[in-house]
Formats: structure tokens, sequence, C-alpha cells
């Protein structure tokens, strides 16, 4: 049985919208570019009216072809001439003004769900892959752009046909037009019925895509992991197995519209179809002149193309719709992690004590799990604090708190005495550099990767940083040197020369507070020997939070913190912990005896 995809985050309360209403979520966008949209719609209604003047002047020459002179024949033409010329300003205004209104709009919800989504904490991606996003931020606002630059306007301009010439068709012929009406129900009940499965499948189709996305991402950001352990069989099924599921309800949606469009213009013109051969009868009867026939039917042929369009155009609305809804669930989505309404400011200059108040935490995505249990610490500013322990004892997690990428469930931490939670992101993050156990490198030069960490300095400070790093003498041997680019997640370089990039980085950020995540882990002996000389020097007038499993490492610390199953079990010098005995001693042991540091 083939797998349903799995429900995006927000799911079940995008499923309860079943009707064009979510369209509404565009109005904010829109309302930007009111002018805009208000020519476009004079443009609209001038193609509209001209198109319905058109029978008119057709009726006027069909019924006094053989009797007017050729001086008003020759009106006629020109002013058809007119007519035309008039059609096809109109229409080049309307295209232009409709797609650059198209363009505009989606740019700007590319833009405004970017930045909603650039500052998301780590809890909301635990819920959404970041694939589905960039389907929903491409797929979705491509579709958007589709309906907003053309379907919008063909839908207005055939509305505006169908009620115009349905009002001609009246003063045409009340007796043939409301024969025409006759076909009306029948063409509505198909629409609601094949337009409610159409939407149903829209939907499921930009869910396969979602998940497509979601597939294809994870294996190509992974894709070495994927060759080491011969996974491309595997991944080439996964994602074709997927594909060809999106592919079978694109299928359906497809069938399924063309099935509407079929029953609907066949019924349509079927009813035309019947109205003139009555028609054709009252003329021979001499009920009415040929020109008014004429007259009536092009309203007919003009009115039933109309509803013929309306009814394709439906299909695209919904899908739009759905889309729509998909990208405003993004906008509206909650964060547990905000900035307060009316945050406080630090006192600069940022002095660096960093404090743990009786913090519990548990990551949201296991409850049942402490990864903090009442964490009391303060680290002064200036100190170099360790944190050491097994894995999964919570170093990381005070890294993450430190950054406020989560909130503590109790107790608070805290910048220079002030709870994190008060303070805006922005303001206290600027005051951090981080170094993390798996360095980013962005698919950029080396020399602005460094920059990364202080956009504003200059070559020579990016040079320095790379310098105290070990960075400088690898960089300066690749092809273009700092010029060089490193490839998608710094694909051009080891692992160690990765970190070191990331520890230069953090270095010209200049911060008061220092973090390292594991930072000197991927290092050979010799870099490692370089990149811990700088570290020692950087952290002597910052506050310095070291996570390390390499206790040597460790071993200069101005304290270190020994940590298991969330708490702290043991703190002091390096040779005092080694004679308490205890976890710490237990650690010394296994890693110095086995030569493994």
């Amino acid at each position: 049985m083939a797998r349903q995809p799995q429900p995006a985050h927000g799911e079940q309360e995008r499923e309860k919208s079943k009707n064009m209403g979510a369209l509404r979520g565009l109005a904010p966008f829109m309302r930007p570019y009111r002018v805009q949209i208000i020519l476009a719609l004079l443009a609209l209604t001038l193609t509209a009216t001209v198109s319905l003047m058109l029978p008119m002047a057709v009726r006027r020459v069909v019924d006094n072809f053989g009797t007017e002179s050729d001086a008003l024949l020759d009106k006629y033409f020109l002013a058809a001439l007119g007519f035309a010329a008039l059609l096809a300003v109109g229409t080049a205004l309307r295209y232009l003004l409709v797609t650059r209104l198209g363009e505009l709009v989606v740019a700007d919800i590319r833009k405004a769900v970017f930045d909603r989504m650039i500052g998301m904490s780590p809890t909301f991606f635990e819920n959404l892959m970041t694939g589905e996003v960039l389907s929903r931020i491409t797929t979705d606002t491509t579709v958007i752009q589709s309906v907003i630059g053309s379907s919008v306007s063909i839908a207005l301009r055939n509305l505006l046909i169908f009620l115009g010439g349905l009002v001609l068709m009246l003063l045409t012929s009340t007796k043939l037009t409301l024969m025409v009406l006759l076909v009306v129900p029948l063409v509505i009940v198909p629409i609601a019925v094949l337009g409610r499965r159409l939407r149903v499948l829209s939907r499921e189709n930009q869910d396969w895509i979602a998940e497509s996305s979601g597939n294809a991402s994870e294996a190509l950001l992974s894709v070495q992991t994927v060759q080491a352990f011969t996974h491309e069989t595997q991944s080439r099924g996964t994602f074709a197995r997927v594909t060809d599921l999106s592919l079978r309800a694109a299928m359906r949606r497809v069938n399924t519209r063309a099935l509407l469009t079929m029953i609907v213009i066949f019924l349509i013109f079927t009813g035309v179809v019947v109205v003139l051969w009555m028609g054709a009868r009252d003329v021979r009867a001499g009920g009415m002149s040929v020109g008014v026939l004429v007259q009536f039917v092009i309203y007919s042929v003009m009115v039933a193309g109309a509803v013929g369009a309306l009814s394709e155009i439906w299909s695209e609305l919904q899908r739009a719709a759905g889309a729509t809804e998909r990208l405003v669930e993004l906008l509206n989505a909650e964060d547990r992690v905000n900035d307060p309404a009316s945050p406080k400011v630090l006192a600069t200059p940022v002095r660096g004590e960093i404090t743990f108040d009786d913090v519990g935490f548990h990551y949201p995505s296991r409850p049942n799990q402490s990864a903090l249990d009442l964490f009391s610490l303060t680290i002064q500013p200036g100190e170099t604090v360790a944190l050491v322990g097994p894995s999964g004892a919570g170093k990381t997690t005070v890294i993450q708190l430190i950054q406020r990428f989560y909130d503590p469930v109790s107790g608070a931490v805290k910048l220079d005495g002030q709870p994190l939670d008060g303070l805006a992101r922005e303001d206290f993050r600027k005051h951090l550099a981080l170094v993390p156990q798996d360095p980013v490198i962005f698919a950029n030069s080396a020399r602005e990767n460094i920059r990364f960490g202080r956009p504003e300095a200059s070559d020579a400070d990016v040079e320095a940083a790379a310098k105290a790093a070990a960075a400088h003498e690898f960089i300066t041997k690749l092809p273009e040197g700092y010029d060089s680019p490193l490839g998608e997640r710094g694909v051009m370089l080891s692992g160690g020369q990765k970190q070191r990039i990331a520890i230069a980085r953090a270095i010209l950020r200049d911060a008061p507070v220092l973090l390292l995540d594991e930072a000197t882990s991927a290092l050979d002996a010799e870099s490692e020997r370089l990149v811990q000389a700088a570290v020692d020097e950087l952290s002597q007038d910052r506050t310095t939070i070291i996570v390390a499993h390499r206790l040597a490492t460790v071993k200069k610390a101005d304290r270190i913190i020994v940590m298991e199953d969330g708490r702290i079990v043991a703190q002091g010098k390096h040779d005092a912990l080694v004679a308490e005995g205890g976890l710490y001693a237990k650690l010394a042991k296994l890693q110095f005896t086995a030569g493994t540091v």
C-alpha cells in the first residue's frame, strides 16, 4: 500500500479550509499595489467592453450590407479597425500590469516567508523538514504567480464578458436567452462535484511534491554519506517512488480537470446549437433579422466561452487557494522562542557573565527525557570554563540555551544579570561567538566565510583571524587564495580545515563571550597545538565556555564542570578533580592511559 504523505506542520488546521476564502491571505501582499491593480482593472474593463461592442457592429453590417452606401460601409470597417486597436492596446496593458503585479507580489511573499523562517527557532524545524519549506517558497509561490499574473485577470475578463454578454443577450432576444439559461444548472452541477474533487487532488499533489523535495534535499545534502554506505540505489528508489506517487496524484488531478472541461464545454455548446436552430427557424418565419441572430449567436459563443474558461480557471484558483494556505501557514506559524514586546537593553560594555539559575529543560521532541535538571552555574566575566562528561550529559544543551535557541522549562538563563527571554535575540547574540562541533561552511570564498563573523571587517582583519586560527597557510595554497570558492558545505576542505575556518570566523567576531563546542575535535595534533594556543590567547579577555570530550584540551581551563544526566557532579581544576576521584578521574584515566589524547 502506498504511504500517504506525512502531514506538514499544521496540516490538520489547513485541511479544515475547503473554500476559496484562503485567497484572502494574499490581500496584505496586494495592498501596496492598489494603483497598479486599479489600472489593470481599467484595462481589463476596456477590453471586455470593446469585445462586447463588436457583435453590435457586426449586426449593423449584416443587416445593412446590401442597402448602405459604400462610404457608410467604409466607416463601419474603419470603426472595426478602431475597436481592434483599442482591444490590442487594452490587452497589452492588461498583460503588462497583471504580469508585473504577479512578479512583485510573489517576490514579496517569498521574502516574507524567508524572513519568517530564517528567524524560527530549532523547535520549529523539529516538526517540518527544510525541504518542504523550500518547496512552499518555490512551488507554491509559482502557482500563485501564475494565478495573479494570468488566471485572475482572465477570470475577471471572462466574468465581465459573461455578465455583459448575458445582459446583451436578453436585450437581443429574451426568448432565446431563457432557452440558454436552461443549460446553466446542467453546467453548475459538474463544476460543484468535480471542483470539490479537484481541490482534494490538488492538495494531495502539492503534499507529494513537498515530500519529494524534502527527500531530495536530505539525500543531496548528505551525498557523501549516501555514497560512503553505497546507499545510492536505495536513495534513487525512495526518490523515484515518492516522485511516482506525486506524478500519479498529478495525473488524477489532470484527468479530473480534463473531464470537467469536456463536460462543461459539451453542455454549453450543445445549448448554443439548440438555440441557433431555434433562431434560424425564427429568421425563416420573419420573427427576427439575420443580423439579430448573428449578434445573438456571437454573444452566446462569447458567454459559452467565458463559462468554459471560468470552469478551467476555477481549478487554478483552487490550487492557488491551497498554495496560499500553505504559505500563510508558515507566515502565521507560532514559535516557542520569541522576542519580548518591550525588550530590555544590555548595559555596555557587555561583561560576559553567564548565569544558569535552577534551569530545567527537555527538548520538545523528547518531553519525558530531561536534558538539564535543576542546573545552576555562574560563569564570571573573563573566566574560561570547560564542560566535560559523557555523551548526553547536557553539555551542548548548555551552549544552545546560552544562545536562546530554546527556552528553559523552568529557571532562567542570564547574561550580565539580565534574563535572556527579556532581551531581543539579535541584541544579545551579537555578543556571542560560536565554533560548533559541525562547522558550517557556505558556498562562498574563504574570505567571505571568515568575514561572516563580522561583515564589516577589512581584508587585513580577515587574514589576521585566519593566521590566529592556523588557517592562513592552507588558504594561501588554494588555487585563488582567500578568494577561492569552498564549494557547497565546504566540500573542497577537509574536516580540520573546515573547523579552522569556523574558528577564524569566531576570532574575527571578537565577542565578549566565546562558545567552543568540540572546536578542536577534527584537528590533527599540529593544528590542534596551534589552534589551542590561539584559543588560549583569545580567551584571556573574554568569557569562554568550552565543550570537550578530549580532556587534554581543557586542562588549562580556570574551572572544569563535570556533568552527568543534566546535573553538575563535580567542578574544579584538572589536578584537583583527578585527585578527588569520581567521574572525571575515571574519564581522565581512560583517555590518558589509553593514549587517546
